[in-house]
């Protein structure tokens, strides 16, 4: 789940606060904070979350080299196929693309 303060920036990107245990009956407002409802910051946490898991293909399809993990082949590895596609008339690098898209469709 989303955490409390980066829905609650999300909403006021101005906003000061820190949260208790991640606990939204413990949220502290600084300075001239305007106070957000618990319902608007639990419905941009839900809103956040939905977004980011919409979002999992765009992870599942990361190259490795990037984020540790991943399907796509390294950019080496990607260069490396180009490379020999052109030269041998081959299309490796096509199909290990469209492959790793065929296992993580978008949603």
């Amino acid at each position: 789940m989303t955490d409390i303060v980066s829905a609650i920036l999300a909403i006021n990107p101005t906003a000061q606060v820190t949260v208790n245990a991640e606990d939204i009956n413990q949220i502290t407002w600084k300075k001239d904070t305007p106070v957000i409802s618990k319902e608007d910051i639990q419905a941009k946490q839900a809103e956040l979350q939905a977004d980011y898991d919409a979002k999992q293909y765009q992870r599942d399809r990361t190259v490795p080299v990037i984020r540790g993990t991943g399907s796509y082949p390294s950019i080496q590895d990607q260069l490396d196929m180009l490379w020999h596609d052109k030269k041998d008339g081959t299309t490796t690098w096509e199909d290990a693309i469209q492959a790793v898209k065929d296992a993580y469709p978008k949603a």
